[in-house]
């Protein structure tokens, strides 16, 4: 699918008289030049600074840090009229089965059903119940359980395992509710799952807004937990049941993440932290610590506020 900017601006109602052609929306960081993109926040300045988009939607005040050869479309609400764009480009579902492409060994079920375009590697297993969407990519060697729904465009690494009841690929909680209109950012990303990830059951990871949310290969995860859009869950990390990791949470290598622990969102955690159960994220982390409580603190200085509140309360 691809647009004119001219187009695009037209509908966002703004001016642009460039009929450049536009053929995906992604990040600062992912463009290219036929991309658009928009910049909402300072702190992605320095994206800002070196995008290779074609386009970027921003304020005013910003235009002096656009690199040569970009296109500016300026609006005061770039949030919003980056949501409005990607109306245009949302995938329409269908409800039409294919057969899918089987490579040698691969197996499926009589009961799964398949969009246009699918691919399950050689020696693959996907069990009784099972949707694969549009132009999923099933890697060599996995066995995908019951009842796992895997949604469009989404891409399964070799050796893989996802047990029944799980969700991947489905939307982003995005909206625009600054103004009350709730209007739906659309997302148009993927999910990208690496080799040698296990997935349990009723998890569900989301797709991301623009580009991918992406696990990285050897990650192992629990059942019940949500992963929001365009996280990145480190190569070899653990993450256990009931954990909640907000849209753009990075998780670095080797992290090791407690039951019921949550996140906010854009913020990292740093390689091989360790959280206890139940520890409630707030900022950024550094890598090769151990933290508990809510708001994350490192665990010896939790356990001493613990101490110290019991001493309170019995003194009271």
């Amino acid at each position: 699918m691809s647009k004119s900017l001219k187009e695009i601006a037209k509908f966002l109602e703004l001016e642009c008289n460039e009929d450049l052609e536009i053929k995906k929306l992604l990040t600062l960081k992912e463009a290219d030049k036929n991309s658009l993109s928009f910049f909402h926040d300072e702190k992605y300045l320095n994206d800002l600074k070196s995008t290779k988009a074609g386009a970027v939607i921003l304020k005013e005040e910003y235009l002096q840090y656009l690199p040569n050869g970009t296109v500016a479309l300026v609006t005061n609400e770039p949030y919003k009229k980056m949501a409005l764009a990607t109306s245009l480009f949302a995938y329409i579902p269908s409800v039409q089965t294919f057969e899918p492409v089987l490579k040698e060994g691969a197996e499926i079920a009589q009961s799964v059903n398949c969009g246009k375009n699918v691919t399950i590697g050689a020696g693959s297993k996907v069990m009784a119940g099972c949707f694969l969407g549009d132009g999923a990519e099933i890697g060599e060697n996995c066995i995908i359980y019951p009842n796992v729904t895997i949604y469009h465009g989404c891409k399964i690494g070799n050796n893989t395992i996802i047990h029944s009841g799980t969700v991947i690929g489905s939307d982003g909680f995005g909206f625009v509710s600054k103004d009350s209109s709730n209007t739906k950012f659309y997302q148009i990303g993927n999910v990208v799952i690496e080799d040698n990830v296990e997935i349990g059951a009723n998890c569900t990871i989301d797709r991301a807004t623009l580009g991918s949310t992406i696990i990285k290969s050897n990650a192992k995860l629990d059942n019940l937990i949500q992963v929001g859009h365009n996280c990145q869950i480190g190569e070899y990390s653990i993450i256990v049941s009931q954990v909640g990791l907000s849209g753009s949470t990075i998780v670095g290598q080797g992290v090791v993440i407690g039951g019921q622990c949550g996140t906010a969102g854009h913020l990292k955690i740093g390689d091989r932290a360790m959280l206890a159960a139940r520890t409630g994220v707030t900022k950024s982390l550094e890598g090769g610590k151990i933290y508990g409580g809510f708001p994350a603190v490192e665990i010896k200085l939790w356990r001493k506020m613990q101490a110290a509140l019991m001493r309170l309360v019995k003194k009271r």
